[in-house]
């Protein structure tokens, strides 16, 4: 079981940076492959980018991969994802998500129903 819990979300306006957290616990969490998830209003849930816990290895939409910026700190259990240059349609919450590697040659998938864990979410809210 691995545990995620996300904060960092808030009200800003456009072009302002915001970084979000998800902190991690549970077992085994290098066995795990970890993402950013958004869900704008009336939308799909959308991948933005994900992370190896134990690999340099990440993976982002292209839609955002000039200005968002995934990373984790092993030491403190937590992913990050900083986010510059925001913009109105970056309004969304954002989840955090864990797939568990089970087999060789795993990679970041894109696609949600492939994660087993997930965050609450937390809100991000851009004004023009």
């Amino acid at each position: 079981q691995v545990q995620l819990v996300e904060s960092g979300g808030g009200l800003v306006q456009a072009g302002d940076s915001l970084r979000l957290s998800c902190a991690a616990s549970g077992r085994f969490l290098a066995s795990h492959i970890f993402a950013w998830f958004r869900q704008a209003p009336g939308k799909e849930l959308e991948f933005v980018a994900g992370t190896w816990w134990s690999r340099d290895i990440r993976n982002y939409a292209d839609s955002v991969k000039d200005r968002f910026t995934i990373s984790r700190d092993n030491g403190k259990n937590t992913m990050y994802l900083q986010i510059d240059s925001l913009k109105p349609e970056d309004t969304a919450v954002y989840y955090c998500a864990a797939d568990r590697i089970s087999a060789v040659g795993y990679f970041i998938h894109r696609t949600s129903g492939e994660y087993d864990y997930w965050g609450q979410g937390t809100l991000v809210t851009v004004s023009a």
